[in-house]
């Protein structure tokens, strides 16, 4: 039975309402953020680098309560390891149960160290031999939030971080025996010159670049955000790469700038970046950098 007019205009006031919201709800998800989008770090405060002591990395100890942040730098670098050809060290981390972590390396030769200290104070080595193709630099460490795991980085373009299982906290290590590499994070878009790495939270890690050319993100030096497909492990998983931001690039000598190591201290938020200054300001507004998430 066909309708009659006044239930045909009911009919068509409906329709107009659903189109309506339809249309209204899509545009409302179109105007959404990206669930995934990356963090704002905005600068808040800096604080002068020894181009000695602190000239290299840094990390926060949340074990025992109260310690001190540590830095690396030239200066650092103990006697005793320096003439067995060990003359370079990189960004730290420490564990959230208080081993702390130094990464090594020599001019030549087919391994790099890592240089770990016990909760208790006591100092032991791991060695790893490198795996074909891996490059002899050994620029940071990057201890997962569950403690198993070690991220490492190669310096030069690279679309790769390197995974091992964290000395003397994996029951898997032992300083007696070949530090193993356990699998790769495999990137999603190239790296350059990548100087340190923290984990801001289990999947996320935030990079220093000492990228000098800039063609890689549109910006020299850039701060870097690694999303994983999942927690780092005995198998490979992915990292999206976004460029948050440039480092600052401030002194009162005008050259090439040096972003070094980078922290995250999860009890504050905060982030630190070194930054070295160029030519004789290396020993004057050489800084490290604070900045909180905005």
């Amino acid at each position: 039975m066909p309708l009659r007019p006044a239930r045909r205009r009911r009919r068509h006031a409906a329709r107009t309402a659903l189109v309506v919201l339809a249309t209204a709800a899509a545009a409302a998800l179109s105007a959404a953020p990206p669930a995934a989008a990356a963090d704002t770090w905005t600068e808040v405060g800096s604080d002068r680098a020894d181009p000695l002591t602190e000239s290299q990395g840094l990390t926060s100890v949340e074990v025992p309560a109260g310690s001190p942040n540590r830095y690396t730098g030239i200066g650092t670098i103990p006697v005793g390891l320096s003439v067995r050809g060990w003359n370079h060290v990189g960004d730290p981390d420490a564990s959230y149960n208080g081993y702390y972590v130094e990464p090594y390396q020599q001019d030549s030769g087919t391994s790099k160290m890592f240089r770990v200290q016990a909760p208790g104070g006591g100092w032991s080595e791991y060695v790893h031999a490198l795996s074909p193709g891996e490059a002899l630099n050994n620029s940071w460490v990057a201890i997962s939030p569950d403690g198993q795991w070690m991220l490492a980085g190669e310096w030069g373009t690279m679309t790769r971080l390197l995974v091992f299982p964290t000395p003397g906290v994996n029951a898997g290590t032992s300083p007696s025996a070949n530090l193993p590499q356990a699998s790769t994070v495999r990137l999603d878009h190239a790296v350059r010159d990548v100087q340190g790495c923290d984990f801001s939270g289990p999947t996320t890690l935030l990079c220093s670049s000492d990228d000098p050319e800039g063609s890689l993100f549109g910006m020299t030096k850039p701060l870097l955000q690694v999303d994983l497909s999942a927690q780092p492990g005995s198998s490979d998983v992915t990292g999206h790469v976004t460029a948050l931001r440039q480092l600052p690039l401030r002194s009162g000598c005008s050259g090439g700038f040096e972003a070094e190591g980078i922290d995250y201290d999860r009890r504050t938020g905060t982030l630190r970046v070194i930054v070295v200054s160029p030519g004789f300001c290396v020993l004057t507004d050489s800084k490290t950098y604070r900045f909180t998430r905005r």
